[in-house]
């Protein structure tokens, strides 16, 4: 019956707007140029929902800075001992930032080293760095391409940039990969987006894209039942706009996993064919609907091939004013990789909420959910499933000008029958106190 209900949704969201394109149409208009450019809605256009406050948004800048932090974990070894082990942490987080916007581009660069020192466990002493690169380019005036890169060395799921998605949840389905944390493993991920998008007309958007993803853990000690994995693939999409508030669309995305544990190997292969609908209901408020099926296609080392449809959907909800901001989003779908061997039936959610209480309190909420279940039973290497719930609350004060402290506390809870780094102890709290010092340059007028 899903499967029945989707293909339903796709008739009668793409066909209506396929009608309405006009053979003749060339694009442009005499209207003013906001009036004609069409949105990229939340759903093809891999982007966050807003989380700024007021001025926060600004562009042209050169930001340079140093975060200062102390917090308790209450688990810094699970898996290596019958007991949790806590720790007292001190961390040091350089930081610069360039961001400018002119008519035809957006430049954006990030780029922050960590150090992190435990006591009593000194032995997870660790450097960290993480950097990302967003660029825009209008190629002609209703065509833009984009590429971003986000690369993260780490030691720690705490230590990561946007950690329990508070740093912002996305209306658009993210790369086929699965969800399991080992909290404290060295590793490196890198993820690479680039994209093109042409308005063939007034109402009426192509684009097409691809996503390159690798996860590598440095100590198999600290990630013991999971494993390396890499994702490629790409997409493309049609979307028609229906008046000024509505857009219809359908998207293609295709994916290629493998991950790679010591002396196996599992592929996956997934095509997803995707229609959308969002509606602004204002112009700091959208809705985004995703129904459609995906193919997969499994395979593992002396294994038989598995190979099924399924129906996926995704919903997502942003809102966003001077003073605060929502942000949730669920989907169901089928992923792989991540750590895990096999493909696997996941439904996630996500919400955020920030409020600025008054002019110098700022509070933020995030919390995310996970659940996995094996797609692929004859592949009997892989975990059968698992859930992953976790959970952030941040309040922030400015102290003077360019000083501003901050106290977090979050928590991860996880379980997984067969990863040995998760199922003994899954809880990790963590609370923290932080002072972050930031100079701002303009550049420009």
């Amino acid at each position: 019956m899903s499967i029945k209900l989707c293909l339903s949704l796709v008739l009668f969201l793409v066909v209506p707007a396929w009608s309405q394109v006009e053979p003749s149409a060339t694009g442009g208009a005499s209207s003013s140029d906001a009036d004609t450019r069409m949105l990229q809605p939340p759903p093809v256009s891999g982007e966050a929902y807003p989380t700024t406050f007021g001025a926060e948004g600004r562009s042209n800048y050169l930001t340079a800075g140093i975060r200062l932090d102390t917090a308790y974990v209450d688990n810094v070894l699970p898996g290596a001992t019958s007991k949790p082990v806590g720790d007292v942490t001190f961390s040091i987080g350089p930081s610069i930032a360039l961001n400018q916007t002119t008519p035809r581009q957006v430049r954006s660069l990030t780029y922050s080293p960590g150090f992190t020192f435990y006591q009593p466990t000194s032995q997870l002493d660790a450097v960290d760095q993480n950097g990302n690169l967003d660029y825009q380019f209008r190629l002609r005036p209703y065509t833009t391409m984009s590429i971003q890169d986000s690369f993260v060395e780490s030691s720690s799921v705490f230590n990561q940039p946007n950690s329990f998605s508070q740093g912002g949840v996305s209306g658009s389905l993210q790369p086929s990969t699965a969800s399991v944390i080992a909290p404290f493993a060295k590793q490196i991920t890198n993820t690479v987006t680039a994209g093109i998008s042409h308005q063939v007309s007034h109402d009426a958007m192509i684009g097409a894209g691809g996503v390159f993803e690798l996860l590598h853990y440095l100590n198999p000690a600290q990630s013991q039942g999971l494993s390396d994995s890499t994702s490629s693939g790409g997409s493309a999409f049609f979307d028609r706009r229906l008046g000024s508030l509505q857009y219809v669309g359908l998207e293609y995305q295709f994916a290629h996993i493998l991950a790679s544990p010591q002396n196996a190997r599992s592929e996956t292969l997934t095509n997803t064919i995707l229609p959308f609908y969002t509606i602004y209901l204002n112009s700091s408020t959208s809705l985004s609907l995703s129904c459609g099926l995906e193919h997969i296609n499994a395979s593992e080392i002396l294994l038989p091939t598995y190979s099924s449809w399924s129906p996926i959907a995704m919903a997502s909800f942003g809102w966003h004013a001077s003073r605060a901001n929502f942000a949730t989003s669920y989907s169901r779908a089928i992923t792989a990789g991540g750590g895990i061997l096999g493909a696997y039936n996941s439904n996630t959610a996500n919400v955020t909420f920030g409020w600025q209480i008054a002019h110098s309190w700022t509070t933020g909420l995030g919390a995310a959910y996970s659940n996995l279940k094996n797609a692929t039973p004859l592949l009997s290497q892989g975990v059968p499933g698992g859930y992953t719930v976790s959970g952030s609350a941040s309040i922030q004060h400015p102290i003077g000008e360019h000083l501003v402290a901050s106290f977090e506390y979050e928590r991860l809870h996880q379980s997984f029958n067969g990863i040995q780094v998760i199922s003994e102890e899954p809880d990790t709290d963590r609370e923290s106190i932080s002072l972050s010092y930031q100079l701002r340059r303009p550049l420009g007028r």
